[in-house]
């Protein structure tokens, strides 16, 4: 229910139209109405409660439902993200609702209200990294979620551990993330090797990609289940929009602890120590170096030289 439509309600109660009793059923009935769509309730009041408006799930739907749901959260002035979206769905969605923004490898739709323009710029920062790019995908799918929250998203593609050289050379571009969506196949050990660079919580996707033994991503799922690197957490095979979502609501209460975005409840965030900012600095200087990266080992004892000879 929209604040226009609790206004009008409360006008009628005082207007003597309406009594005390019928004007919380009428509000209890409005929250929970299907919003005239058969089989569906729309939650309109997710984004009060939540953050973000209700996010609409496509497979099985048709794509007259879609379009339906769609127009009732623009209604309501918010934005529109549609998941596991085919082309032709797509394509059907678009002449029923113009104005569609469509990526046919994340399977994805996004809708913006008319307003759109007038909202704030993107806040928060959030690393996509994909080991391979036959996880681009479930990459994708993270990345337009992140999109649709308002959040600046960094690609690194194709940096997996079969050329181990590759992660580290773009080690600048995603090392001052406020959080990060690691998406991997095979045997999953991206997610590790990431969280043992970073000081923000990885978000590790386990892909179905993989021969007979990756069991259809359970492999990868068990494997990063069991990261000995304190900062990652876990989502379902695949789940690119469940990863995306949770570095979005990190990113965003980052954001607003910084000043950078108006979140209701602003969270307190340690300043970095010295040894983070040193080696921050050289994790920027080695993106750049023609020699290539340099080890952990010499960035950790560059960012404090009691550690020289500490790792194993």
């Amino acid at each position: 229910m929209t604040a226009e439509e609790l206004t009008a309600l409360a006008q009628r109660m005082l207007a003597g139209e309406l009594s005390p009793e019928q004007l919380r059923a009428q509000i209890v009935a409005g929250v929970a109405a299907p919003a005239g769509l058969a089989h569906v309730t729309v939650d309109v009041d997710r984004r009060q409660r939540c953050g973000f408006p209700e996010v609409i799930f496509g497979e099985g739907k048709s794509a007259e439902t879609i379009a339906a749901i769609a127009e009732r959260l623009l209604a309501a002035d918010q934005r529109v993200l549609a998941t596991r979206i085919d082309a032709v769905k797509a394509a059907a969605v678009a002449v029923l609702l113009p104005g569609i923004a469509y990526n046919a490898v994340a399977r994805t739709l996004r809708i913006d209200p008319a307003d759109a323009g007038n909202q704030s710029e993107a806040c928060g920062r959030v690393a996509v990294i994909a080991a391979g790019t036959s996880d681009l995908p479930v990459a994708e799918e993270a990345r337009e979620t992140l999109m649709w929250m308002g959040v600046a998203a960094t690609t690194v593609d194709d940096v997996g551990v079969a050329g181990p050289h590759r992660l580290p050379e773009r080690l600048g571009e995603f090392v001052d993330s406020d959080a990060i969506v690691v998406v991997a196949g095979m045997e999953g050990a991206l997610p590790s090797v990431v969280g043992g660079y970073v000081p923000c919580p990885v978000f590790a996707v386990p892909t179905s990609v993989g021969y007979g033994a990756n069991l259809g991503g359970i492999a990868a799922l068990l494997a990063m289940l069991n990261s000995c690197a304190s900062n990652v957490a876990v989502v379902n095979i695949d789940a690119g929009f469940k990863a995306g979502y949770l570095a979005g609501l990190v990113a965003t209460r980052a954001a607003a602890a910084r000043g950078a975005a108006p979140v209701a409840a602003q969270v307190d965030v340690a300043p970095h120590s010295p040894r983070q900012e040193t080696a921050r600095e050289t994790a920027r200087e080695n993106a750049g170096r023609a020699d290539g990266p340099r080890s952990s080992a010499a960035i950790l004892s560059a960012a404090d030289p009691s550690h020289q000879g500490e790792l194993r």
